[in-house]
């Protein structure tokens, strides 16, 4: 007789929607890359072209907390379709835009949508899967959130090249909807039971208010000026009210007992190392290969490549060892060892050899294996340090952690960069790879310090994962 095929796991075809959304909010971060010029050209918007990704930006952060403490209230799945037409209707916005202004105000509404989808994605995997499974199944979203950041660049220069800026917004729109319509028949993600709770609205409103200030006084145009300054003060006396309204609140929007917990403190300085790295590669390396090596937008891209192998098999492995239960400390260690690592490279091939492209595609691929490493860590030990109605808050919190390190890191060191390259053109008598070279190598020098310093906060993970909230530890 025929041997019986294997019952399909009716969870897969949801898993895939949710892998498809966090692939195109990724996407989105950095698919503008490459297309920015023709956007100014075509809009004649060129004073207000960084808004246009400084929009995305700044919305899809502030709403991320919001995002999980309403999943903790409703469940994910609800709050992920919302997020999903969010996204959609600010995709659509952002191709028909016939003004600069219009593309910004469409970037923003499509960022409130992407900032759900970062989030809601990690958390509708913990509701599908036993704590076993998450580890690897996180493992995998993780790496293809970083592979889109990492596409997005070379997809948006192809798209440029052969259509137009337009269609690069409009991409996303389709694949959304496909996965959206899954995800509104699928049933998965229950809310906890318990009392209704009342939304911390003051907190909420604290807490965006303070991201917004402090994202803006990171932007390009304003870091290092007397209104960044007067930003970065009010965004953190909006924070002090924010932790002030927290202590207070009968259910916190971020409860700051979360912290208190030594595993995800650790998770949190983590992550903020992990999105400067992370955004660091991603601005800076493109930047170089397309301003001083004069590649392709789409030639610039392919050098990532390596990055994009690491940080998928990294994903990958980290996973199944989590799994198997190899040591958290270890793994995180050896992802920011290796990221320190990938950047040490990068500064020795830009002493060395600093016209070689093919050299620097070589010394990325540790960089990504340090990623990858870390993104599975971060968030399954960010949810196993949270009780079971803080599930959803204590995903997004190392999240949002990330942008924000991300989004201060690229403005800092983007100002080191921009400084430096000046004189060293003066230098190198008009040199660009050199002029390039310099001042870059410092950068890669301050973001390997980064991760280095952040290997202290590494040593304060638990050994081993944490046992799920609510169920007896073994032994």
């Amino acid at each position: 007789m025929p041997t019986a095929k294997p019952a399909r796991d009716p969870r897969t075809a949801v898993y895939v929607a949710l892998a498809a959304l966090l692939s195109l909010a990724g996407l989105d971060q950095t698919l503008l890359s490459t297309a920015l010029p023709l956007i100014a050209a075509d809009l004649h918007g060129q004073a207000l072209l960084p808004w246009v990704f400084s929009a995305y930006l700044v919305a899809s952060t502030i709403v991320i907390p919001l995002y999980g403490k309403l999943a903790d209230h409703h469940g994910p799945r609800p709050l992920l379709v919302i997020a999903g037409s969010l996204f959609v209707a600010g995709s659509l916005a952002c191709a028909a835009s016939p003004s600069i202004e219009a593309l910004i105000a469409a970037r923003a509404l499509q960022g409130l949508g992407g900032g759900g989808l970062m989030t809601l994605t990690l958390l509708s995997v913990a509701a599908l899967y036993t704590p076993e499974e998450r580890a690897s199944r996180q493992g995998l979203l993780g790496a293809a959130y970083g592979i889109a950041t990492m596409l997005g660049p070379l997809l948006g220069g192809l798209l440029v090249q052969h259509l137009s800026w337009r269609w690069a917004l409009l991409l996303n729109a389709p694949a959304a909807l496909v996965a959206l319509a899954l995800l509104a028949r699928a049933r998965f993600g229950q809310p906890q039971a318990g009392p209704e709770r009342r939304l911390d609205w003051a907190g909420a409103a604290l807490l965006a208010a303070a991201l917004v200030c402090l994202l803006l006084a990171t932007r390009s145009g304003l870091a290092g000026t007397a209104g960044g300054w007067a930003l970065a003060l009010l965004g953190l006396t909006l924070l002090l009210g924010f932790v002030a309204v927290e202590r207070r609140a009968a259910d916190p929007l971020l409860p700051l007992a979360l912290f208190g917990n030594t595993g995800f403190s650790a998770a949190a300085v983590l992550s903020i190392g992990s999105g400067v790295g992370l955004f660091a590669a991603v601005v800076f390396l493109p930047l170089y290969l397309q301003g001083a090596l004069r590649q392709t937008p789409t030639a610039s891209a392919l050098h990532l490549l390596p990055l994009m192998l690491g940080l998928t098999v990294a994903s990958r492995l980290c996973g199944r060892a989590l799994r198997r239960g190899a040591s958290v400390r270890a793994l995180a260690s050896g992802g920011m060892l290796a990221m320190a690592g990938g950047f040490g490279a990068l500064v020795g091939v830009l002493d060395w050899t600093p016209a070689s492209a093919g050299a620097i595609s070589l010394a990325v691929l540790p960089l990504g294996l340090g990623l990858g490493l870390l993104f599975p860590v971060l968030t399954v030990v960010s949810q196993r340090s949270a009780a079971p109605r803080h599930v959803g808050v204590a995903t997004a919190t190392p999240m949002m952690l990330r942008a924000l390190g991300g989004a201060a890191g690229v403005s800092l060191l983007g100002s080191v960069l921009a400084h430096g390259v000046p004189a060293a053109l003066a230098a190198h008598h008009g040199d660009r790879v050199l002029a390039f070279a310099d001042p870059l190598q410092l950068v890669f020098e301050l973001a390997a310090a980064t991760a280095l310093a952040a290997l202290v906060a590494a040593r304060l993970l638990p050994q081993r994962l944490p046992p799920v909230a609510g169920r007896a530890t073994p032994g």
